[in-house]
């Protein structure tokens, strides 16, 4: 691989790494590494499972990798892979709840109180109440705009590769994220 200032485009490394080149092949799991594990994070809801499936979705990449086509992005092709390897995690895994709440021998609840070591609970909690907000509000969100916002904030997808990964028209899709925003909006409003 030739050693330049400029990272090289994704179709370089692709002719590259087809050629034998293990660096570039290297360079674009590396490019692209953290995105598909956020992703998958976030429509998983497993971080161990999202490395996992990362992982996969790149031996899936490099064993089909002869057979990408160069007039289409190299990461929607990408992200089309860890978006199919998650679905189907998804629809065979069983899932199984465990209750959060705690009664006490009566049978009434009980709150319990965790201890924090930070050094400003109360911006700690502000940030966990956040956090959960956002995730209650983007999981309470209807599935096609839950994959969009997704795509876009989670996997950095620009909207032309989300057009082209959900195949859809590129307007669809900036209708439909502009819903979900709106939605997430009035969801989020106390904590905006």
């Amino acid at each position: 691989m030739t050693d330049s200032r400029a990272a090289p485009p994704d179709e370089l490394l692709v002719s590259l790494a087809l050629e034998g080149d293990q660096e570039a092949l290297a360079a674009l799991v590396a490019r692209y590494q953290r995105r598909v594990t956020g992703f998958l994070t976030q429509l998983i809801g497993d971080v161990e499972v999202a490395r996992d499936l990362t992982q996969e979705t790149f031996l899936r990449v490099w064993g089909a990798l002869d057979r990408f086509d160069p007039k289409y992005r190299f990461s929607t092709w990408l992200f089309r892979i860890a978006h199919n390897l998650g679905v189907d995690h998804l629809r065979r895994r069983r899932l199984t709840t465990t209750s959060l709440e705690v009664e006490d021998r009566e049978g009434q609840p009980v709150e319990v109180a965790v201890a924090d070591g930070s050094k400003d609970p109360l911006g700690h909690f502000e940030n966990v109440a956040l956090a959960g907000a956002i995730r209650t509000a983007i999981e309470n969100l209807r599935s096609e705009y839950r994959e969009l916002i997704l795509l876009r904030h989670f996997a950095g997808l620009s909207y032309q590769e989300i057009a082209d990964l959900e195949s859809m028209p590129l307007g669809t899709v900036k209708n439909k994220l502009f819903r979900a925003h709106t939605v997430l909006r009035g969801a989020l409003a106390d904590f905006l």
